[in-house]
């Protein structure tokens, strides 16, 4: 081999390896991005004991403002009269817009204005926030709001199924 033929090959191992290098580095950048959205999600997705209070049900008679369809869970506002005649604005948390679609509900199931009782599990840090579990309708008809497997203390079962939609 001559000395030309030398540099050459020196210079291209050279070239290669910088392009492996650049190449490394740009996948390791990506899997870390990749890793720090999934944490991200997981974070944002929390389980029932971490936000809501089993030791405290609400049962909150109201009519609903707003509702939101959004991932991962719905959420039911709502104007809530007090005794004193003042209004106090309460939110609701509700299972997955995917599965209340496929149990019936719909954007139109709700709409502002419509008069409903929510049962459910009060908010850790005492805000006008829950966990609703039930709606109940004027007309006594009840619509389960929970998502299985959350740990919150009542699932739906066949026991409890009765005039549920």
């Amino acid at each position: 081999m001559t000395a030309t033929m030398m540099t050459l090959t020196a210079k291209l191992v050279k070239v290669r390896g910088a392009a492996m290098r650049r190449q490394l580095a740009v996948t390791i950048a990506g899997v870390g991005v990749t890793l720090a959205l999934t944490a991200a999600s997981v974070v944002a997705h929390h389980a029932f004991a971490a936000e809501f209070d089993a030791d405290r049900p609400v049962d909150v008679e109201g009519t609903v403002t707003r509702m939101e369809w959004v991932n991962p869970h719905i959420w039911i506002h709502m104007d809530v009269e007090q005794p004193d005649g003042t209004v106090e604005n309460w939110a609701f948390e509700g299972g997955t817009p995917n599965v209340l679609f496929r149990r019936g509900f719909t954007k139109e199931s709700l709409l502002p204005g419509t008069r409903i009782v929510v049962d459910g599990y009060r908010a850790k840090d005492g805000t006008n926030r829950a966990n609703g579990r039930d709606i109940t309708f004027t007309d006594g008809t009840k619509l389960f709001l929970g998502s299985s497997g959350t740990g919150a203390p009542y699932e739906l079962r066949p026991e409890n199924t009765q005039n549920v939609r």
